[in-house]
């Protein structure tokens, strides 16, 4: 008598939770499509537009972060180093050259879902185009490691893969289709460990 029903309901509970499964992990997997590619940095210029993808737009709705306008600023993130390389907390890395024009840019590390990386306290753990120290050409150089470094140094989170997150501000680039011609920062594996 109770088996009949007892299989429907399986059935629906296999159905809805196979489903939702699907659905999150098809949400994981990409922030839509049209991404652009510079080096090692990736950005999604229509993310936040009415011309976004659904699987976009579905990202957006589930993340629930404020999201820039197109003219407001653009992110840029960077999960691999300019050879393709995993970016690894266990490792030194050097970022180098000069931002898109931009009124201001910030730059953090996040975990691989996009929240900022847990960083030991008083460590830095973001830098800003208002507090980086520049070369006399306007071109900068920031060490990322677990380790202190001297001049411009993004702290790491003690262990694991990560994300770097940089976001520009009030630049004409977030409404320009010349997103391609940019010249983005090069992204560069110093060592490994104590090398």
């Amino acid at each position: 008598m109770f088996r009949f029903p007892l299989f429907i309901a399986i059935t629906l509970v296999v159905a809805f939770g196979g489903g939702i499964m699907v659905s999150l992990y098809a949400l994981d997997a990409t922030q839509g499509f049209g991404a652009i590619k510079l080096g090692a940095w990736e950005a999604f210029p229509e993310l936040q537009t009415a011309d976004a993808d659904p699987y976009a737009k579905s990202h957006r709705a589930r993340a629930g972060k404020l999201l820039y306008g197109t003219a407001e600023g653009l992110a840029f993130t960077a999960s691999v180093d300019d050879n393709g390389d995993r970016l690894n907390a266990a490792c030194t890395y050097r970022m180098s050259g000069q931002t898109p024009p931009a009124r201001l840019w910030t730059l953090f590390t996040s975990d691989n879902s996009g929240n900022p990386a847990a960083v030991r306290a008083g460590l830095p753990a973001a830098l800003n185009s208002w507090t980086v120290l520049r070369n006399a050409d306007s071109s900068f150089t920031i060490e990322i490691s677990s380790h202190a470094k001297p001049g411009n140094w993004l702290a790491l989170p003690a262990a694991g893969t990560f994300r770097l997150v940089l976001t520009l501000f009030d630049t004409p680039t977030a409404g320009s289709s010349g997103v391609i011609d940019l010249a983005m920062p090069k992204l560069e594996k110093i060592g490994c460990g104590n090398a």
